[in-house]
């Protein structure tokens, strides 16, 4: 895991002034079972910004996927609400797109990693690309709350967009996430780890 510069970066953030400060940079190997960050995530920063870029999974269709820890990274298990909804769109001009809401990747009180996509393709240009937010994970009074976004392109060869959002249902602080697909490796692309002011 490489460590970013130690540079600021200001953005315009959720209709805000804000800056983000680079902490940590996952870089696929192509060999990688799981991409995690188990340090850095602690009281310095209120919101954590996660940035997916080009991910690409060694197996077909196989869904992107995170969890949290609460003891550094010795279990990603935390228990978690979430809710996810879709739009997709189909390279084929015969073939309409549409919206869903995806009450089969929701999680109600488990413990399980959430989806952050559908099935991405394993061909040679085909991956994920999004960003998941986490806030305040270093409460011991709150629940944690995430959102995230993420596209990518489904091994049906079609576009599809992904809304997800959630809590860990702890008072417990998270201080380690780690990414994964639901079976295989990652054999491509960079997780970017970002405090934000």
């Amino acid at each position: 895991m490489a460590t970013y510069q130690s540079i600021r970066y200001n953005v315009d953030y959720g209709g805000r002034a804000g800056a983000l400060m680079p902490l940590s940079l996952f870089t696929s190997d192509g060999s990688d079972a799981t991409a995690s960050f188990t340090s850095g995530i602690d009281s310095t920063y209120d919101e954590y910004l996660f940035i997916f870029n080009s991910i690409h999974p060694e197996t077909d269709a196989q869904r992107f996927q995170f969890n949290g820890s609460v003891d550094s990274g010795s279990n990603y298990n935390v228990t978690k609400t979430t809710s996810i909804f879709t739009s997709y769109r189909s390279e084929n001009p015969d073939n309409d797109g549409a919206m869903g809401y995806a009450s089969a990747d929701d999680i109600a009180q488990g413990t399980g990693f959430q989806s952050l996509t559908g099935g991405v393709g394993s061909g040679n240009d085909e991956c994920c690309s999004g960003y998941l937010k986490l806030f305040n994970p270093a409460s011991t009074t709150f629940a944690k709350h995430f959102i995230a976004r993420a596209n990518h392109y489904h091994k049906d060869d079609f576009t599809e967009d992904a809304f997800t959002a959630g809590y860990f249902n702890t008072t417990s602080a998270i201080d380690a996430i780690q990414f994964q697909f639901l079976s295989g490796e990652i054999q491509g692309g960079t997780i970017g780890m970002f405090g934000v002011h």
